[in-house]
């Protein structure tokens, strides 16, 4: 299947023509062709699946021995290794509050390497389709599941106070917002609030903050910027808490991001002016 309309334009600029390094980024997926970077235990708070652009990636999951693959799936925040055989590998993220875990392909249920070789086909075909007609597309018209699942992934049930809460934080994840003040909004106890959120979102409150916030990084990577200005725009209290908080969710330096970014474009909605 070929993209028969369109990657709106970039949400700023990017040095050059797209190229084979894009990421292709909508309120809950992502679609990341680029650099794998250096092996490193990272932990995602999306539903995250590797697809090795050629050769085989290799996956390590917590107190496992390093497995081969084309594909692995690692469920949300838990920790993993991946190498590849050539330096570019596809990622596709899912936010685990869009989606209804139990009417998933059986597939991406699992965690580690999986068979599924037409999928992993079709995400190839996709990535190469994206990265050479790139600028004549429209992307904001695609469906980002139909176009890699065939059909728009079932989506997660959710209690509407919940699914308030949830919004304004994807809306603004820089927002000094705390339990307390959601609880209140939504007129909930604050220990009902925190079993709640966990029950519909599928992670506590403050995990799916922080991944929230860690996941807005993507939207500046490849652009110069000081990076004391990036972990304040990002809602971080200060540079120290940044560097650590976005090495454990992405397994590296907020530096080496930016420097391995730097030739990345990036397709999609700014969530805040730029």
């Amino acid at each position: 299947m070929s993209i028969a309309l369109a990657a709106c334009p970039p949400s700023r600029p990017t040095a050059g023509a797209m190229g084979d390094r894009f990421m292709w980024i909508t309120p809950d997926r992502v679609l990341y062709a680029g650099l794998l970077g250096a092996p490193a235990t990272r932990s995602l708070g999306s539903l995250s699946v590797y697809v090795a652009q050629q050769g085989g990636i290799r996956i390590r999951l917590p107190g496992g021995a390093w497995a081969d693959a084309t594909v692995a799936v690692v469920p949300p925040h838990m920790p993993h290794e991946v190498e590849a055989e050539v330096r570019q590998i596809n990622v596709l993220q899912l936010e685990p509050e869009t989606v209804d875990t139990a009417a998933l392909p059986v597939w991406l249920r699992a965690a580690g390497p999986v068979e599924a070789p037409r999928f992993a086909e079709r995400v190839r075909h996709q990535q190469r389709d994206i990265a050479r007609r790139g600028p004549e597309l429209d992307l904001a018209a695609m469906d980002f599941d139909t176009l890699f699942f065939d059909a728009p992934l079932a989506r997660r049930p959710m209690d509407a106070r919940i699914g308030r809460i949830v919004d304004a934080i994807k809306r603004d994840p820089a927002a000094a917002r705390s339990a307390e003040d959601c609880a209140r909004s939504v007129h909930l106890s604050f220990s009902r609030f925190l079993h709640l959120f966990k029950q519909e979102a599928g992670m506590p409150f403050r995990s799916f903050r922080t991944w929230k916030r860690a996941r807005s990084l993507l939207h500046h990577v490849n652009r110069p910027a000081n990076l004391a200005h990036v972990a304040q725009d990002t809602g971080y209290p200060d540079s120290t808490h940044f560097s650590h908080s976005i090495r454990q969710v992405y397994g590296l330096k907020p530096k080496d991001i930016f420097a391995g970014s730097r030739h990345l474009a990036i397709y999609g909605p700014a969530p805040w002016p730029a």
